[in-house]
């Protein structure tokens, strides 16, 4: 009996090492292809690293007579990210800046250049950036239709003959890279000559945010094409302009719905073969409705960081919500940094 009771024990002992050793095991490789995983894609403070290590870029401010864009600028000038054209009223800036920032006064890299109206304020910032005096442009506390007047005037805005595009940039706690989504903002209901350039807006930008070939998905409701909804028909139209290389340096494919664009499991279980399912880059939406209602849902509930760009004009603009907090407006002017090309600034 003591025989047989020793060698059920030494049989239990063996086992539970060998379960033992495999969790080790697995753990360890779990561990090791998560931070795998993690070290292919940027984040945001790589990202800022990156803008660090970039020549100092001239930001425009139209309108900045506001705590949350002063915030933006003393934390940007503190990291030495950039330098400041404010444009706005001098004397409510200057007390703002007195009461909460007095580290602003006298910077040797900010200069605040007067201007009556918020009208002025945004036809002189886009002045600043089409005359090559700064490289970004950044809507302060104006209307947004105020600053694209400016930017969209024929003679003196900033059109590039593109069309212009909203690109906001999330980064989630719990999920393992950017997802990058195209329009919140600018497009009302594109047609898909328009989305196109949106997904080629956006690719250029993912470019500059080493997403070398990102996977592009156009959204829908469902994974088939339904004549009775628009936005399937324009999905499949795109794929089929990607296939046919009308639209390059990318991966598109649609209709999908959202949880197949970036649940491998969804896209499993819907048994959807696709090269972009469960692992999209960008999201393009249909309409300005779904863009904003996705942008904010990220924001408040899922508690994303993020930076926005408009793309699409001869330079970056950092189109912010006059709501939106400073961290989105650094982490925008951060992004909107390092898409610029390199321009040819007089007197910089």
């Amino acid at each position: 009996m003591k025989n047989i009771a020793g060698r059920i024990f030494k049989t239990v002992v063996e086992i539970g090492f060998s379960f033992w050793h495999g969790y080790c095991i697995l753990k360890y490789e779990m561990v090791n292809r998560i931070e795998r995983i993690e070290s292919l894609y940027m984040n945001f403070n790589q990202l800022v690293e990156k803008a660090e290590k970039r020549n100092k870029q001239t930001i425009a401010v139209a309108a900045a007579e506001d705590i949350e864009v002063l915030e933006a600028v003393l934390t940007a000038l503190k990291m030495g990210l950039a330098k400041f054209l404010l444009f706005g009223n001098k004397t409510e800036i200057n007390r703002l800046m007195a009461k909460n920032y007095p580290e602003l006064k006298q910077h040797p890299d900010l200069e605040i250049i007067h201007s009556d109206t918020s009208q002025v304020a945004a036809l002189k910032a886009v002045q600043a950036v089409r005359n090559k005096q700064a490289d970004v442009l950044m809507k302060g506390n104006l209307a947004t239709s105020i600053i694209l007047k400016a930017v969209l005037n024929k003679e003196t805005g900033l059109r590039s003959g593109k069309v212009l595009s909203h690109l906001a940039v999330f980064e989630f706690q719990n999920y393992k890279k950017w997802i990058l989504l195209t329009d919140a903002a600018m497009n009302i209901a594109p047609t898909v000559e328009q989305k196109a350039e949106i997904i080629i807006n956006a690719v250029t930008v993912a470019n500059a945010l080493e997403i070398r070939k990102p996977k592009v998905v156009p959204l829908a409701a469902i994974e088939t094409v339904n004549p009775a909804m628009s936005a399937t028909m324009d999905a499949a139209i795109l794929t089929q302009m990607n296939q046919r290389g009308q639209i390059a340096n990318c991966i598109v494919d649609g209709p999908l719905a959202l949880d197949v664009a970036i649940s491998p499991f969804a896209a499993e279980h819907k048994k959807i073969n696709s090269k972009v399912a469960g692992d999209a880059d960008i999201l393009v939406v249909p309409s300005i409705e779904v863009g904003n209602v996705l942008y904010k849902s990220f924001v408040y509930f899922a508690k994303a960081r993020v930076g926005a760009v408009v793309t699409g004009a001869t330079a970056p603009i950092v189109l912010t919500s006059r709501s939106d907090s400073a961290e989105s407006k650094l982490l925008s002017l951060i992004l909107a940094v390092c898409t610029t090309e390199n321009r040819d600034l007089g007197g910089n």
